[in-house]
């Protein structure tokens, strides 16, 4: 027995007071003394989903920087797979596009290399800091523990040294000192977790059992425990008013390892303090539950949302045409649908893979079905661009000729041929284009000079024979004209060069008219010689036509049709003769008929004279 205030007090209220010691109440309800470890373990549903669907590159980048310099590997590896998963995504959706893009200006697909940027360096070597962080901080972790294993070892040797050896004043403080230097070690291998406690709650009880302490002491060192432990309490009432959830657990895990370290407190306090303590974990836990379940909720309206848009581009695998902008059109389309599906939030991790691999595989089998098309363009423009080669070579040919008729005919059905053709590689497309123009271009400069030069000479041509008229028009009014100045008039008409196209028409006209009223005002001719003189003339101005074998030729044709007209005319004529000789006014009719045979011979005389004059141009 032993003394309190004067008092006698039991062995046995010692003996009850250390029992306390290991705080059984920890035990119920479900607790266990690995309390501080389960309280560890989180799920990823304690940490709030953040929204990485409108992140760039750059913002993956700094993100991952951020979690470069956090010590939570628990919340890290959680935060970086979405990462990872999310910029493998976009670094894939990247390389289809430059792949793309690379076929589309004339590169085959062998040839391809893509090539990482700054900021694809930056996120992967970011990423190798974060787990070679890791790894030493685990591995530091493990040798802290082993440290923390040969430490509490020492405190065990200690007081098993503090029971087993002689009671003195000082007993109690040292034992007091050695529980909290063990409190203060950090954590210790799991494996060794349950004997090393086994063992000091064993040490502690024999300690109490048998040790004689002052009462009064252990009870102010119970009293002090209560108030500690109520201010714990309090903490872990409070942190129902934090708003991130994931810091309430945090912290109140740490409150319990505080609460677990506490000494005993006065035996009827213990229930009541407890109780409170768990009632203020179990609202926090409540809160976190509500938390999980709505983010449980949230996921799944993610998940429906994703599986519409999954559908929507399950269309796209299938897609074809044989045109470009359909094709356009349509990858702008299903970028767009991409745009939805990286803004719908996080879905169920279980079902993320399967429902990414079905859209990704839609999306990958579009740009297949899309560069295969343009793979088969390519190959058909490859097939063009030779044909426009050929072209070119041609037109390079054709540049430098002066045959301006005909070269003119044939580049324009070069370019026509161009027009059909089609279109080759857009990287040849301007280079090809310009030598061609070039080429046709510098011939059409060529001959716009030389047709310039005609038209001015032509102009001059005109005024010439303009002048002409007015000497046939002259001598026309003067009477003073004869043949040998209308043959000379017409010769130096007829050498004179081309006029102007517009002038053609109205100046034969208008020679033709003065030569007839020329020839009529000659003296001395009768009708025939004058006809005779008009068609030299025509035969003379034929010669220079640049369509003469054709103007001619028809007009041998005319004049025979002309003669056989009149020699079947003459024919009936001389029938009708010997028809009417028998009739009873023969002389007179005779008379008419001779004259119309007079009149036609010479018709046909005339018409056989011209054949033969033209027979001799």
């Amino acid at each position: 027995m032993m003394m309190e205030n004067g008092k006698v007090v039991q062995e046995e209220q010692v003996r009850d007071a250390a029992e306390e010691v290991s705080d059984p109440v920890l035990i119920k309800n479900g607790f266990t003394e690995e309390l501080g470890e389960v309280i560890d373990t989180e799920t990823e549903a304690d940490h709030p989903v953040e929204d990485y669907s409108n992140y760039t590159k750059a913002d993956f980048v700094a993100r991952v920087k951020e979690l470069s310099k956090e010590d939570d590997f628990r919340k890290v590896d959680s935060v970086l797979k979405e990462l990872k998963h999310l910029f493998d995504e976009n670094r894939n959706a990247e390389k289809i596009l430059a792949l793309e893009k690379f076929k589309k200006e004339g590169g085959v697909e062998d040839d391809f290399e893509y090539r990482l940027d700054e900021l694809d360096h930056a996120f992967d070597a970011t990423v190798k800091l974060i787990r070679d962080r890791k790894n030493q901080h685990f591995k530091n972790i493990e040798e802290k523990k082993s440290e923390n294993l040969a430490r509490k070892n020492e405190i065990l040797e200690k007081l098993r040294a503090l029971v087993d050896g002689e009671d003195s004043s000082q007993s109690f403080q040292i034992f007091k000192q050695l529980q909290h230097d063990w409190k203060n070690v950090g954590p210790v291998p799991m494996a060794q977790l349950k004997t090393l406690w086994a063992n000091y709650n064993a040490l502690v009880d024999r300690f109490y059992d048998h040790r004689n302490i002052y009462f009064e002491l252990k009870e102010l060192d119970r009293k002090k425990n209560l108030e500690l432990k109520n201010d714990l309490c309090f903490k872990a009432e409070q942190l129902i008013i934090k708003e991130r959830i994931k810091d309430a657990v945090r912290e109140l895990n740490e409150l319990h390892h505080e609460f677990k370290h506490l000494g005993p407190v006065p035996k009827e306090e213990q229930e009541t303090v407890w109780q409170r303590f768990k009632a203020a974990s179990d609202a926090v836990y409540a809160k976190r539950d509500a938390f999980v379940n709505n983010l449980q909720q949230e996921l799944k309206t993610n998940l429906d949302a994703k599986l519409k848009v999954g559908e929507e581009v399950t269309a796209f695998a299938t897609f074809t045409s044989d045109r470009i902008k359909d094709w356009n059109q349509k990858t702008q389309e299903i970028l767009d649908v991409q745009k939805r599906w990286d803004a719908v939030g996080g879905v169920p991790r279980s079902k993320s893979k399967d429902l990414n691999k079905k859209f990704w595989s839609a999306f990958k089998s579009f740009f297949h079905n899309k560069n295969q098309f343009f793979k088969k363009l390519d190959e058909e423009r490859d097939r063009n661009l030779k044909a426009k080669q050929e072209l070119v070579a041609r037109a390079l040919e054709l540049k430098a000729s002066d045959d301006w008729a005909r070269t003119s005919q044939e580049l324009k059905d070069l370019q026509q041929k161009w027009k059909d053709i089609g279109p080759v590689p857009e990287k040849f497309r301007d280079k090809i284009y310009k030598e061609f123009k070039e080429a046709c271009d510098f011939f059409f400069e060529q001959r716009r000079g030389t047709q310039e030069k005609a038209d001015s000479e032509q102009e001059e041509n005109l005024k010439k024979k303009e002048a002409i008229l007015d000497e046939l028009t002259k001598a026309t009014v003067d009477k003073s004209g004869s043949l040998e100045s209308l043959q000379e008039l017409q010769a130096r008409f007829n050498e004179i060069g081309f006029v102007p196209k517009h002038a053609v028409a109205s100046l034969k006209s208008r020679f033709s008219e003065a030569t007839s009223k020329y020839i009529e005002s000659i003296g001395g001719l009768n009708s025939a010689q004058k006809d005779q003189v008009a068609l030299e003339l025509q035969l003379n101005s034929l010669k220079n036509d640049p369509q003469a074998e054709r103007k001619i030729f028809h007009k041998e044709q005319t004049l025979r049709k002309q003669i056989t007209k009149a020699e079947n005319d003459l024919a009936t004529l001389r029938n009708n003769l010997e028809f009417f000789g028998r009739s009873k006014n023969a002389e007179k009719m005779k008379a008419e008929f001779n004259d119309q045979i007079a009149v036609a011979s010479e018709n046909l005389l005339q018409l056989k004279k011209q054949l033969k004059l033209l027979k001799s141009v």
